[in-house]
């Protein structure tokens, strides 16, 4: 039955989305939702909740405000908090009653950003999509409205890492192991988006020579900074030594061709026993190191939002329960998350890759940094 789930959970909703993508870039992110809602995002979403400070709030919607439609009160809340905490922006996230009741947020941003005079972003979430939407749209915005629109002076061998959240690659050192991979080869990282990168890094983007989308979140903002200052992406997560060599000459080709591309490699039409089911960047990141590194072909199930040209014609975007289950039965290894587990065939071997944006807080410590250290996890695994 479809949109029916017996065994899975959900992912990360988009407006837990939102907030992780601008956790960090010193603006006000308000959830428009009643209160006590924002503990599922601070408690399963965000892994730097307790670490780092930020100013993520939630409405407080009574029933009553929505039952009447008393948009005011949202609009005094914020300005009065604004005015007293000067954040860089105010971004307002919608959530599933907003949604049913109509509730018009371009206006309530324009209202906010007339009183204040501080850029505001109204998002369209509703909790019925994942992270991926409402992450990829909050940079998307953050990169439109708050960078300088003047011809930047590009600084040869440099890049941005767009879409790198905890939502996908957790707090683990991944990020880090990724700049580092660059910075060993001699590329120059400008900025993160948005995860250990202060506002005033994200500034200077528009001087890089190309930019690297390592998940599905990334690839709006590739878009708008493509159309913004001109600079070519590459689509893959750093990921295995042979993978990282194509990824780094898929850098140096878009740098001096201006071309974008995604860095993976055809992998043989053959039999393929072994799944790998996730975000749609990084299991294919995943799948072709694979292959390049072992020599094992394996098929990607991404069940979350992605573009149709990320994936191969032996991949598939599967987003109900009972597709995903048909989609294993002949399945030997499957790379997943656990929570996956009850979908497996009896004589399948999981190989279990915890996603922070799927099972939260559960096997974050089991949460493996596979762009420092691959191999360990395969030869462990395998």
């Amino acid at each position: 039955m479809k949109q029916t789930q017996a065994f899975l959970s959900t992912y990360t909703a988009d407006v837990s989305g939102v907030c992780s993508a601008l956790f960090e870039l010193g603006g006000m992110t308000v959830m428009h939702d009643p209160s006590g809602c924002n503990s599922t995002y601070n408690t399963h979403d965000e892994p730097r909740w307790y670490d780092t400070e930020s100013l993520v709030f939630i409405s407080a919607l009574s029933e009553i405000e929505a039952i009447m439609g008393d948009d005011q009160k949202i609009i005094d809340d914020i300005v009065d908090a604004a005015n007293q905490l000067s954040p860089e922006f105010i971004a307002i996230a919608g959530t599933p009653i907003p949604m049913m009741i109509g509730t018009d947020f371009d206006a309530i941003a324009s209202e906010i950003e007339f009183q204040t005079g501080i850029p505001t972003f109204p998002f369209q979430t509703n909790g019925m999509h994942s992270y991926i939407s409402g992450a990829g749209m909050a940079l998307a915005a953050y990169a439109d409205r708050m960078l300088d629109d003047a011809p930047a002076e590009i600084i040869p061998r440099s890049v941005n890492i767009l879409g790198a959240t905890p939502l996908d690659f957790s707090v683990n050192g991944s990020v880090d192991s990724m700049k580092r991979v660059l910075e060993e080869k001699g590329w120059k990282v400008l900025s993160t988006w948005a995860m250990g990168s202060a506002p005033e890094d994200l500034a200077s983007s528009g001087q890089a020579a190309v930019n690297l989308a390592v998940s599905a979140v990334g690839l709006e903002t590739a878009k708008v900074l493509k159309a913004k200052f001109g600079t070519p992406y590459i689509i893959g997560t750093p990921c295995g030594e042979k993978f990282n060599e194509l990824l780094l000459k898929a850098l140096e080709n878009a740098a001096e061709t201006k071309k974008s591309s995604a860095a993976f490699p055809d992998i043989p039409a053959e039999e393929i026993d072994i799944v790998i089911i996730g975000e749609s960047v990084t299991s294919r990141s995943l799948a072709s190191a694979l292959h390049l590194e072992y020599g094992k072909a394996a098929r990607v199930i991404c069940p979350i939002e992605t573009e149709s040209d990320i994936l191969s014609s032996k991949d598939a975007f599967l987003p109900e329960e009972d597709e995903i289950t048909e989609s294993l039965k002949t399945a030997k290894i499957v790379i997943a998350d656990p929570m996956y587990r009850p979908l497996l065939p009896k004589e399948a071997k999981l190989i279990p890759l915890p996603h922070e944006a799927y099972s939260g807080r559960i096997y974050r410590a089991e949460i493996p940094d596979l762009v420092a250290d691959i191999r360990a996890y395969f030869e462990r695994s395998l």
